[in-house]
């Protein structure tokens, strides 16, 4: 079983767009949305949840005043500022770090662990889907995330599936560490601009400090023909495959609105064609196949 997954250095530069299109060209696979933190591709899936699981993640510290001294040792070790002077503390500010917890020195705060979100396994038009919705400025994002893909693999392992679409989180941080562990191949979608560069670029050298072959396409690359022909000229210095040039298509838009991906809303365009290529190319790589 293999696990591609898909990544960007920001978001909205169409990667579950990408992504749903993907879905739509293989066959036997698991998808896998592991953007917890801004799920969307169940809006291109329409997915029928079948398990519904409450996520856990980290606590928050809650003083107990009748054995709290107010001696004040949480005040002054909390980074944060999330204990305020009449020893109350705020949920929002609370990071959850523990060391209040750890030094009080009247063992007067409780850390209960609290529910994050949720995690789902789904059915879709294009097969089952695990997926999750982390509640709003909740923490460990990282940790439901690698939860999402240990679920994904459990079920391609089950069902006998071959592969695993994951939609990953934009950006480098902790959350994408966790999509990109142990994973196959990555597709990295990158934008013409001078920041899609060095998006690209990072994302590329994260991808090389995990080991993870590394695969790069440009979308809307004719919106800036020169900053595309940079990005493979990068790209190619640092080893990374380039899988094509997705053109600037407002078919991506009224597929949207249509809750399609665009090869389901128009499979006959020519962006159609070319992401169909890219797919090919994917399927026919090292990454993939070895």
């Amino acid at each position: 079983m293999k696990e591609l997954v898909i990544l960007s250095g920001k978001g909205g530069t169409g990667k579950t767009s990408l992504t749903a299109a993907f879905a739509s060209l293989s066959e036997n696979k698991v998808l896998c949305d592991a953007d917890v933190d801004a799920a969307d591709l169940h809006l291109l899936t329409n997915p029928d949840i079948l398990v519904r699981t409450d996520f856990k993640g980290g606590g928050v510290a809650v003083i107990n005043k009748d054995k709290c001294t107010q001696c004040g040792t949480c005040i002054e070790l909390c980074r944060f500022d999330a204990v305020d002077d009449d020893f109350n503390v705020n949920e929002i500010e609370c990071e959850g770090c523990g060391v209040c917890v750890d030094l009080c020195p009247e063992q007067a705060i409780d850390f209960p662990i609290k529910t994050c979100g949720q995690w789902f396994i789904s059915n879709t038009r294009f097969g089952p889907m695990v997926h999750a919705r982390l509640g709003i400025a909740e923490e460990n994002s990282g940790k439901l995330v690698s939860l999402v893909r240990q679920e994904a693999k459990k079920l391609a392992e089950t069902k006998g599936f071959d592969l695993i679409i994951t939609d990953g989180p934009p950006g480098i941080g902790c959350p994408v560490i966790a999509s990109l562990g142990g994973a196959n191949a990555l597709v990295i979608v990158a934008e013409p601009t001078v920041s899609g560069l060095h998006d690209m670029e990072r994302v590329a050298q994260l991808a090389q400090h995990f080991k993870v072959p590394c695969m790069v396409c440009i979308n809307k690359a004719d919106l800036n023909p020169e900053k595309a022909d940079a990005i493979e000229k990068i790209a190619r210095e640092k080893g990374v495959k380039i899988l094509g040039r997705i053109p600037f298509d407002p078919d991506f838009t009224k597929a949207m609105i249509q809750t399609e991906n665009i090869v389901e809303f128009n499979k006959d365009s020519n962006t159609s064609r070319v992401i169909k290529e890219i797919w090919d190319k994917i399927m026919m790589s090292s990454a993939i196949n070895n």
